[in-house]
């Protein structure tokens, strides 16, 4: 028995793969993620509604600085909004993405600290 027999072939492989535009939701959704500013937001946005005011005090940025990126993480599906009379509250989008960033600020700890990675 030779190694290559447990190895799937190139069909096998391609039929593993997500479909392309997954691949592209995917990419944008992390791309926005990229960011220290909008990753924060995130952290606090995956606890619960906010509004502008309370983030702009927490992460110490302007307000049309955190705007903008709310502004781009709801149009990259990761925030909804809900209007309560004048005020705008912000969220993250359901329980797939609070815990994708959960698991990164969780991976990221256990690579600063070098505690054991999860199985």
């Amino acid at each position: 028995m030779y190694a290559r027999d447990n190895v799937a072939d190139a069909n096998d492989l391609q039929q593993r793969l997500p479909l392309d535009d997954e691949v592209e939701a995917a990419t944008d959704m992390l791309r926005m993620l990229a960011d220290g500013t909008r990753l924060r937001l995130m952290c606090l946005l995956s606890a619960g509604e906010q509004d502008v005011t309370a983030l702009v005090r927490a992460v110490g940025v302007a307000r049309p600085a955190v705007s903008q990126h709310l502004g781009k993480l709801r149009l990259a599906g990761l925030v909804t909004v809900r209007r309560d009379g004048r005020r705008a509250l912000y969220r993250a989008r359901g329980g797939h993405v609070r815990r994708l960033v959960s698991e990164v600020m969780h991976a990221a700890s256990h690579r600063i600290t070098g505690a054991p990675e999860h199985d």
